[in-house]
């Protein structure tokens, strides 16, 4: 068991700061990044592991502190497990909306059967810059992409992402279930576990 009482989240989104903080719990202060450097690190990896393990170590560095990244996105199986990495940038940085189209129109003619897909939440921790075993906590979230948007809570590609357990989209779902059934949830659980804080 490892005992942090401080970390700081490599990322600058005050919405997932108050979400990875909410699933790790009172023990543990989650620090932005955003109160050491407004720099953001390339992202020059081609995996979700890579891309955490970059961010991750850059808020070691920056910070001095132990540090917690997260990189995710979506996969969908028809594109061959694209937007993958790319998800947040896939319509060239135009937004959510532009995305959400340009995913719509890559499925256009694609029956439901082959619209499989999951959310993808890789987790790194490393308690220094140079951590030669950062804790790594990957968690996948099962579904299929609709045809049309459906439901007004989370962002990114919710409105288009079936959760078949619970007969919705994800934006169809209040933030409190999403955050005990999403693939960041589940990357947290492991994390949690390793951090022997369950």
């Amino acid at each position: 068991m490892m005992n942090f009482t401080q970390l700081v989240l490599a990322s600058h989104n005050a919405g997932k700061l108050k979400e990875l903080q909410a699933m790790l719990g009172a023990s543990v202060q989650l620090r932005s990044i955003g109160e050491f450097s407004s720099v953001e690190p390339e992202e020059t990896g081609l995996s979700f592991v890579e891309n955490a393990i970059l961010k991750a170590r850059n808020a070691a560095r920056i910070s001095g502190l132990p540090s917690l990244a997260d990189d995710s996105g979506l996969a969908v199986d028809f594109l061959g497990g694209a937007p993958g990495i790319y998800s947040a940038r896939y319509a060239d940085g135009k937004g959510d909306a532009a995305n959400n189209a340009k995913l719509l129109d890559a499925l256009k003619d694609v029956p439901e059967a082959e619209r499989g897909a999951q959310f993808v939440c890789v987790l790194a921790l490393v308690r220094h810059a140079d951590d030669p075993l950062p804790i790594l906590c990957e968690g996948l979230w099962h579904g299929r992409i609709l045809t049309q948007a459906s439901g007004e809570h989370g962002f990114g590609y919710d409105p288009l992402f079936w959760v078949p357990s619970r007969d919705c989209s994800s934006a169809e779902l209040s933030p409190s279930e999403k955050n005990l059934i999403s693939h960041r949830a589940r990357a947290m659980d492991l994390l949690r576990q390793r951090l022997g804080l369950i």
